[in-house]
């Protein structure tokens, strides 16, 4: 059993010292941001809670056991068996076969911490995530208008720093409800704040401190971003991926075209879907009380296309792909919002032209006057 023990220990030291070094390089390759989904990965945590409780248990087990010279410690050991020496015979059993499945499940890390950190594999998580996210939080197709905002209010000012994680829209819609006014947000998910910054404002009453003290802490601040209500922290990650896959450091203009790819897909589904309404901006009874803000289509597009734009223009390769990826965003979108891709194509062709010389900037020229008569 001492042997078993020590063995179950190496193991799990082993295991946090393969997931030690995979973060280690996912980081440094990849980004810090990408932290997050190492650490909230489902096949990593079941691992490793597959080796520590099989060792915990086999542990516990090992109290249990003892020879026929031994005496009893506890009242517990002494009902346990008639004869002296006690050996927990079920229990041991069951270790067993936990440690085949122990077994199994370290076969599988060993598979599966190498897959993980395959850039592709990072990428695709980043990208379906992103996109179900733009799903469940503009569930809507089609046009439509964003509602007026209410003028003047009562400010509610942060009161400690830190990056918006989450905002509570019921607990708003409750007080807006409770108080017979409306609240108008003047910060969203991912925003960082300080004392006297405003976080919203409510319109409809006088100031009341219970009123901007309940307002407050509806907001959750935290010391980093994350992707709980923050869609442009995953727009983000794949725009790190592609600066970083294109700095002469690295110089893979590869990974940066898989990253465009997704970027485009998350672009041509808010293309599609209306970003004026989302689910916690009403109540059961369809009454808007609280006014999130929410950034258009054309915001979107410069948080990820316009961010890469200065790298994506120095690769010929990248530039021409980026070029393709927004053309079929301009295809499957509304077609009001056909022009800010129109721009945004513009927008890197004079970057191009300022990066890239002869045939390769003759390559790009050509690939754009295709593109903008296609869209004409």
């Amino acid at each position: 059993m001492q042997i078993g023990g020590k063995s179950g220990g190496h193991v799990i030291a082993t295991v946090f010292s393969i997931t030690i070094a995979a973060v280690a390089y996912a980081s440094g390759t990849y980004g810090p941001r990408l932290l997050t989904n190492f650490m909230e990965d489902r096949g990593n945590q079941l691992s490793l809670a597959s080796f520590i409780g099989t060792f915990v248990y086999a542990i516990m087990i090992l109290r249990a056991v003892r020879a026929e010279n031994e005496v009893p410690t506890t009242i517990q050991d002494a009902m346990a068996s008639d004869i002296p020496g006690f050996t927990p015979q079920l229990s041991l059993l069951l270790a067993t076969g936990m440690m085949l499945v122990s077994v199994a499940v370290l076969v599988y890390f060993l598979n599966h911490i190498p897959n993980s950190i395959r850039i592709n594999v990072v990428l695709e998580r980043i990208g379906e995530r992103l996109i179900r996210k733009i799903r469940n939080r503009f569930p809507e197709n089609g046009d439509g208008e964003a509602d007026d905002l209410p003028e003047g209010g009562t400010p509610v000012a942060a009161r400690r720093s830190g990056y918006v994680e989450v905002i509570d829209h019921s607990g708003l819609d409750d007080i807006a409800k409770d108080h017979n006014l409306r609240i108008v947000l003047e910060r969203q998910a991912g925003d960082f704040v300080h004392p006297t910054v405003s976080l919203a404002r409510y319109v409809g009453t006088d100031g009341e401190e219970d009123i901007a003290e309940r307002i407050e802490q509806c907001f959750v601040l935290s010391g980093l971003r994350t992707p709980q209500q923050d869609l442009r922290f995953l727009i983000d990650e794949l725009v790190e991926i592609a600066l970083r896959a294109l700095s002469p450091g690295i110089n893979d203009p590869f990974t940066a075209i898989t990253a465009l790819h997704w970027l485009g897909a998350a672009t041509a589904e808010l293309g599609r879907r209306e970003l004026t309404r989302a689910p916690d901006d009403f109540d059961k009874d369809d009454k808007r009380r609280v006014y999130p803000m929410h950034l258009d289509f054309a915001d979107y597009v410069s948080v990820g296309f316009g961010s890469a734009r200065s790298a994506v223009a120095a690769s010929p390769k990248a530039t021409l792909e980026a070029f393709d990826t927004l053309l079929d965003c301009a295809r499957s979108i509304r077609q009001d919002r056909v022009v800010v891709i129109r721009h945004e194509i513009d927008r890197l062709m004079d970057q191009a032209a300022g990066e890239l010389s002869g045939p390769d900037l003759a390559l790009v020229h050509d690939r754009h006057r295709e593109i903008k008569q296609a869209l004409a």
